[in-house]
């Protein structure tokens, strides 16, 4: 199995690792944007009705016609309430794929960085082993079966319907809208089809005949990572960032948002409220009378490692060679 060396994380630089999760989540992106071309009649019907406008809309944008302007959509917080990532985890554990031991060990770490409020190295790395190993072994089709069911059991009813009128507007002017974030590429693609837009980047791991390896492509898509697969999905869609639009709730995410020339702050953390005021980017928050839960990035990191996208993992790997 020497081909897969160049998929290992520990050997490349943390810079060269986000890259790299940042490229193969563009190509898984891609891929899945064309199956979604194909019908699914089993959640075609479970698509939500569209929205209505968005409240305080920008009368000069999304700008009708402009194709080379997309929109790109972190996903927990920003488009649904909480985590999706611990609504899947939910969902796993219901259907027995991990022990009350190990739920136990994903409440720990969530809880400590919401008590801590930083990102623990340590913490994140035992996080991310233990879900690669929760899910090795397992068949991709398994999971994107059970992501189905998973989304209509927790997560159809936690859209933001402030959001998801914004993302319609970009929609109804012709434009294309992509989730970006750390839970798995194939959950978040579920979650992109369901609610009518063009696709997702997500969290790719490695799987060999349809199978997951327990292996990471790259590293989660987090952070430096999201704004490399923006950077790269760009450049092969053929979009230009200045005039595309990018939302999210996190400071984690600024690098996404200082890409692209309009920049949201939907249900901002403090961190990025800040940051958002003094570069004067949009603000948004649909929350009402309480603070959203705050989503623990090491658990988030971790379970990321769900995601598969074995097509364009070697489709990335023939192009480097």
């Amino acid at each position: 199995m020497a081909a897969r060396g160049w998929l290992t994380p520990r050997r490349r630089s943390a810079t060269a690792r986000s890259v790299l999760a940042g490229e193969a989540a563009a190509e898984a992106a891609r891929k899945a944007t064309r199956d979604l071309d194909e019908p699914h009649p089993e959640t075609d019907l479970a698509t939500p009705e569209t929205p209505g406008r968005p409240d305080e809309p920008d009368e000069d944008f999304p700008v009708p016609g402009d194709i080379r302007a997309a929109a790109f959509f972190d996903l927990d917080n920003t488009v649904m309430q909480g985590a999706a990532l611990f609504h899947f985890g939910r969902g796993l554990y219901k259907r027995k794929f991990f022990q009350r031991r190990e739920l136990a060990r994903f409440a720990w770490q969530q809880t400590w960085f919401r008590l801590a409020g930083v990102e623990d190295p340590e913490h994140m790395q035992d996080v991310r082993e233990s879900a690669l190993s929760i899910v090795q072994g397992h068949r991709v089709s398994e999971l994107m079966s059970i992501g189905e069911e998973i989304y209509d059991e927790y997560m159809a009813d936690r859209i933001w319907p402030g959001t998801r009128a914004l993302a319609q507007a970009h929609l109804d002017a012709g434009q294309k809208v992509w989730l970006v974030t750390a839970a798995p590429v194939e959950t978040a693609t579920i979650i992109a089809r369901r609610l009518g837009l063009t696709g997702a980047l997500g969290t790719v791991a490695e799987s060999v005949d349809g199978v997951y390896t327990g292996k990471l492509v790259g590293e989660p898509l987090h952070g430096p990572a999201k704004a490399e697969a923006v950077r790269a999905l760009a450049a092969a869609e053929g979009l230009d960032l200045a005039r595309c639009a990018a939302y999210s709730d996190s400071h984690n995410d600024i690098p996404m948002l200082s890409l692209v020339g309009h920049p949201y702050a939907i249900n901002p953390d403090t961190k990025l409220r800040k940051h958002a005021r003094e570069r004067d980017w949009r603000l948004r928050d649909y929350r009402t009378g309480r603070k959203a839960a705050k989503v623990g990035i090491p658990a988030a990191a971790g379970v990321g490692a769900l995601a598969g996208g074995t097509a364009a993992a070697v489709a990335l790997h023939r192009r480097r060679r």
